[in-house]
C-alpha cells in the first residue's frame, strides 16, 4: 500500500507550503473549473499565503474553481472569529477572485443538521466531484473531524470531538469551555472519492500520526491510514514531520 503514496519531504514548514500551492496552482492550470476540496487549520495557512501571492502575480486564476472545505464547528456563527467560515475567509477567499457562489462549507447553525449533510454532499456531487481534496492531519490520526472511533462517517455529518482534539483547539479560544465540542465534517467515503489527495503534515508533533498513515494498518482508530487505499495520494512533509517514516 505504501508504494501507492507519494512521499515529498521538504526542508522545512514554508519549502512544505510552497510545494503545496505549486501542486494546487497547477492542478488549476491543467482544469480551470477544478473542483477544490479545502482543509483549515494552522497547517495549509502558509500554503493559501503562497496562492495569493501567485494570484496576484497572475500565476493563477481562480474564477471558475469551485470549493468545498471539510468541516465546521457546531453552533459556531459564520462570524465568529474562530469559525471556518472566517478561517476561509480572512486567509484565502477575499484576497483571490473566486466567486462567492462557488464557494461551499458546511452550515454549522442550521436547523436541521441532517438535511444540511445531505445537501452539503448533493453539491459535491453536482459539481461533478471534488478533483483534489487538500488535508490536513491531527495528532491523533484525525483528518477533517474524522476521528479515532470503533467506526467512521462515511458521508458528510455531525460528530464529537475527542477530549484530545478539542484541548488541541483550545489555543484558539478564550477557555476550555468555549471550544466547540461537536462538528459538521465530510465522511470518509466522500474523502476517498476525491480524484487526487494531497496531505500536509508539519513538526514532530505530526510525526506518529504521518508514520501510522504510511506504515500502519488500516484502521479506524487511525483514520488518516485509510489514505492508503487511494490511488493518488501525495504527502507533502517537512523534515520533522516525516521523522519516523522507515523504508
Amino acid at each position: 500500500m505504501v508504494k501507492l503514496m507519494r512521499i515529498i519531504v521538504e526542508e522545512d514548514y514554508q519549502s512544505m507550503s510552497k510545494k503545496a500551492a505549486l501542486l494546487v496552482a497547477g492542478q488549476v492550470l491543467l482544469k480551470a473549473d477544478t473542483v477544490l476540496g479545502l482543509a483549515t487549520g494552522s497547517t495549509p495557512l502558509g500554503m493559501y499565503k503562497e496562492l495569493v501571492r501567485m494570484y496576484q502575480e497572475g500565476e493563477v486564476d481562480f474564477s471558475a474553481v469551485k470549493t468545498f472545505n471539510l468541516d465546521e464547528y457546531y453552533l459556531l456563527p459564520p462570524d465568529d472569529l474562530q469559525s471556518y467560515h472566517y478561517f476561509m475567509q480572512e486567509n484565502f477567499f477575499k484576497h483571490i477572485n473566486i466567486r462567492a457562489e462557488n464557494i461551499h462549507l458546511p452550515d454549522g447553525m442550521a436547523a436541521d443538521i441532517e438535511e444540511e449533510c445531505m445537501q452539503y454532499e448533493k453539491a459535491i456531487e453536482a459539481s461533478g466531484g471534488i478533483d483534489l481534496q487538500v488535508l490536513g492531519i491531527g495528532e491523533n490520526g484525525h483528518i477533517g473531524f474524522n476521528e479515532p472511533a470503533e467506526s467512521l462517517n462515511v458521508y458528510t455529518g455531525l460528530v464529537n470531538l475527542t477530549e484530545e482534539t478539542i484541548k488541541v483547539n483550545s489555543r484558539f479560544f478564550s477557555s476550555m469551555e468555549e471550544v466547540p465540542q461537536k462538528a459538521l465534517t465530510v465522511g470518509m467515503g466522500t474523502i476517498l472519492k476525491a480524484r487526487r489527495i494531497i496531505l500536509l503534515a508539519s513538526g514532530e508533533k505530526k510525526a506518529k500520526a504521518i508514520r501510522d498513515t504510511v506504515c500502519g494498518q488500516v484502521t479506524t482508530q487511525v483514520p488518516s491510514s485509510f489514505l492508503q487505499l487511494h490511488p493518488d495520494v501525495t504527502l507533502i512533509l517537512d523534515q520533522a514531520a516525516a521523522s519516523l517514516i522507515v523504508d
